[in-house]
């Protein structure tokens, strides 16, 4: 990792709108560099306030942690404003055409793929349920999970919805979260963050039950 390589956060608020329902939503943005160079997790709602973060580095890339509206709305402004690609991982895309059916990603994430920014590595997990496509980006060097909306602090993502599935979600984060240490600092795609230590109790329950 180099000198001055950090992990920023701003919180933008919109809408989340699947199968007919909208609700208002506020997004954690993760951006993931130091001074020269970055890389931006979720471009939610707001490109000219992520625009301003960024200052004058460049952008090396828009990670799309899946593809539901309000964690991509802003992602092809940004893409047009940086010149950054944007990466998804191809079991979302049929929720990305919800959202732009004229503008496809840029690139593809697949799992065990390292993505690389500022010494930094961060490596994608492919962690399906509340999303088919959903990933999540884990940064060793920064003791960092980024878990998009697969774990948050307090339990599992939500599953009621379309393209969702409560089991293998539960199962994305016994094979490839919990194996993580427990010192892990989890930074969610809504709400606070969390550690891997903290959260492992609660999910132990319903491994237990059987899911």
């Amino acid at each position: 990792m180099t000198v001055g390589a950090r992990i920023e956060h701003l919180v933008t608020s919109g809408t989340f709108s699947l199968d007919g329902g909208t609700w208002d939503v506020d997004n954690n943005v993760w951006i993931i560099g130091d001074e020269n160079e970055a890389v931006v997790i979720d471009a939610a709602h707001d490109a000219e306030a992520i625009v301003e973060a960024l200052g004058a580095r460049t952008l090396r890339a828009i990670v799309c942690t899946h593809a539901h509206n309000d964690h991509i709305d802003a992602a092809p402004e940004l893409a047009a404003r940086t010149g950054a690609q944007i990466l998804l991982h191809g079991d979302d895309l049929p929720l990305w055409k919800q959202t732009h059916p004229d503008r496809m990603p840029d690139g593809d994430l697949t799992d065990g793929q390292v993505l690389t920014v500022a010494g930094i590595e961060l490596t994608v997990l492919h962690t399906p349920g509340h999303a088919p496509g959903a990933v999540c980006l884990y940064a060793p060097s920064l003791t960092a999970l980024f878990s998009g909306d697969t774990l948050f602090a307090g339990g599992p993502g939500a599953t009621g919805r379309s393209y969702s599935d409560f089991p293998t979600i539960v199962g994305s984060i016994r094979d490839r979260l919990l194996t993580l240490p427990g010192d892990t600092v989890v930074h969610t795609g809504h709400g606070e963050t969390t550690t891997i230590a903290a959260e492992a109790p609660h999910l132990q329950d319903w491994i237990d039950r059987g899911f």
